[in-house]
């Protein structure tokens, strides 16, 4: 079984977890920007976070098999934060990068004006740079909330096979697909998704233009839990092809529309005396 896991915050996450995830059969994974629990002060908080998605972690990833590739924006919570907003203005000089496959996650968190604002410059952005966009559907008022994303991203440039609606649910899932977007779903063990209510959404909804991911990060999660699901629809009757659909040409597909997947991974260099890191040399 091959698997991409197209949302899952590595930052969060240990080199076990990168050595787990290979032996489950993760070869390729997204790590979208996020909020990393703390607030940011200013814009140059991101800019090293940035920096960390395109230079350490893939370099981490690499020592275990898996290419990684990252998202990039100013997330929505901290879009309500005077001192974050300038992050808009620096990142197009970030999108530019190679390992850049879309820009995210944007959307809405507590569905602001200043949310507003920043949702409809980053899909221009996303328009601007030939780049899909990931965006993040909030927790709360869910429905809601996917309606007035649709709504924005209608009035963009950025046409809806190009969106990734991240997030769902069962009550968002008809109305995420009749958009024409992209649907993903984040697996938890307590919160979101799992995986007998995600089985039932694919025998609903079918394969297409669907995603399934661990959104791994700094709360209760795991990120083993596109295995699981993997695992769980051969367990209720679908093929291996509907398997690999999902969990890896789905998110090939998706984010190949960036022209910017690299899915054979070199491996590093050799380490100095074992280390995980580059200490030096002779």
């Amino acid at each position: 079984m091959r698997i991409f896991d197209p949302h899952i915050h590595m930052t969060s996450r240990t080199t076990d977890d990168y050595r787990a995830m290979y032996d489950a059969g993760v070869r390729a994974l997204v790590e979208p920007s996020f909020w990393l629990g703390q607030p940011r002060t200013s814009p140059a908080s991101f800019f090293d976070y940035f920096d960390a998605l395109l230079g350490w972690e893939p370099f981490r990833a690499a020592q275990y098999g898996i290419a990684h590739h990252c998202t990039l924006a100013l997330n929505p919570k901290e879009a309500n934060d005077a001192r974050c907003t300038p992050v808009l203005d620096a990142l197009p000089r970030y999108l530019d990068k190679d390992s850049v496959v879309a820009v995210g996650e944007i959307g809405y968190d507590s569905m602001t004006p200043a949310e507003d604002t920043a949702l409809a410059a980053q899909l221009q952005l996303a328009a601007d740079h030939g780049l899909p966009a990931l965006v993040h559907t909030p927790h709360r008022d869910k429905l809601a909330g996917l309606h007035r994303t649709l709504d924005v991203i209608r009035e963009s440039h950025l046409p809806p096979e190009r969106v990734l609606l991240d997030h769902l649910n069962e009550t968002t899932v008809k109305d995420a697909r009749d958009s024409g977007c992209w649907a993903g779903f984040s697996i938890y063990p307590d919160t979101k998704m799992d995986e007998d209510r995600m089985i039932a959404i694919l025998k609903t909804h079918g394969t297409e233009k669907i995603l399934v991911n661990s959104a791994a990060d700094w709360g209760r999660s795991d990120p083993l839990k596109t295995r699981k699901v993997g695992d769980a629809m051969l367990a209720a009757g679908f093929g291996e092809d509907d398997v690999d659909r999902v969990l890896w040409r789905n998110p090939v597909v998706f984010y190949g529309q960036s022209g910017r997947l690299q899915l054979d991974t070199a491996a590093p260099e050799p380490l100095h005396e074992g280390n995980s890191i580059l200490r030096g040399g002779e």
